[in-house]
């Protein structure tokens, strides 16, 4: 592409997952990617379907916040730097990255240089590759020329991110190791249907990332009237009409997913094998 650097191409990715400004166009020229973006398909992209934020992907309930986000903040801060608003959004931390690999850069060899590499690097491996390449490929799935092509250039410049394996190091981002499985409703316990549900829509718990668009899909395949609303709204009214054929459609999902993270093993094995097993132990549960 036009633009060069690392740290310019993440800036410029970073800024394209925001709602389309009149400079977007000119951003797209410069990375070659064909058309431009458009409101109406960001709108439904990314705030009905694919929310471009790592609490909701990385976290317990599979919403925005929570813990998932307070790690995030605390990585800012960590920085010495004052956590944005929405410090999990991908364009910030997008921003971020771009920021580190300037000074990065701009800073000599000897110890500083190495901590500031090893900071970008944590913030790739810790914040970053835990969501996004489902993420992305749900994008390129669900978008249009324009942002399935930024899907794939951004996917692309992550997998390019130098990762250091230090000897004894933790194998797993610390998201994904704190984060319990998917629960068992049949338990009895007070909640454990509605914690039950909200698991199934926090990615990294079941291994499948469930859309709006997805459960409007599973509403007409079997023929249930579809209530349109939150995910969690939409997901018990499907269960509540028929919780078999839910159940079963969701099952045959998780197959799916994992399926889909088996196929990304190449990239980042580690995550990729947690995400499959996940998504095989989902699959099993949902067919018992």
């Amino acid at each position: 592409p036009a633009v060069t650097g690392r740290a310019e191409l993440f800036r410029a990715l970073g800024a394209l997952v925001e709602p389309p400004l009149p400079g977007h166009r000119r951003l797209a020229e410069l990375l070659e990617l064909p058309g431009e973006p458009g409101p109406g398909e960001h709108t439904w992209l990314f705030l009905l379907n694919l929310y471009p934020y790592a609490s909701v992907h990385v976290g317990a309930e599979g919403m925005l916040g929570g813990e998932a986000r307070d790690r995030v903040a605390g990585f800012w801060r960590a920085l010495q730097l004052t956590p944005p608003p929405e410090p999990d959004h991908l364009g910030a931390l997008l921003g971020l990255l771009a920021a580190l690999a300037d000074r990065e850069e701009e800073t000599g060899e000897g110890a500083e240089r190495a901590l500031v590499a090893q900071a970008r690097q944590a913030l790739v491996w810790e914040h970053l590759l835990p969501w996004t390449p489902p993420y992305l490929a749900r994008v390129r799935e669900m978008g249009g020329p324009f942002y399935g092509a930024w899907a794939s250039l951004l996917e692309e410049a992550l997998a390019a991110e130098p990762l250091s394996s230090s000897e004894g190091a933790p194998r797993l981002p610390l998201h994904l190791r704190e984060l319990p499985p998917l629960p068992d409703p049949r338990t009895g316990e007070a909640g454990s249907a509605e914690a039950f549900v909200k698991a199934l829509l926090a990615p990294a718990r079941c291994g499948m990332l469930l859309t709006r668009h997805d459960l409007a899909r599973a509403g007409r395949e079997m023929g249930l009237g579809l209530r349109l609303g939150e995910r969690a709204y939409t997901l018990k009214a499907l269960l509540a009409q028929d919780a078999a054929s839910t159940l079963s459609w969701l099952a045959g999902e998780a197959r799916r997913w994992a399926e889909r993270h088996r196929k990304m093993e190449g990239h980042d094995p580690e995550i990729a094998v947690f995400c499959r097993g996940r998504a095989t132990a989902t699959a099993a549960l949902l067919d018992e």
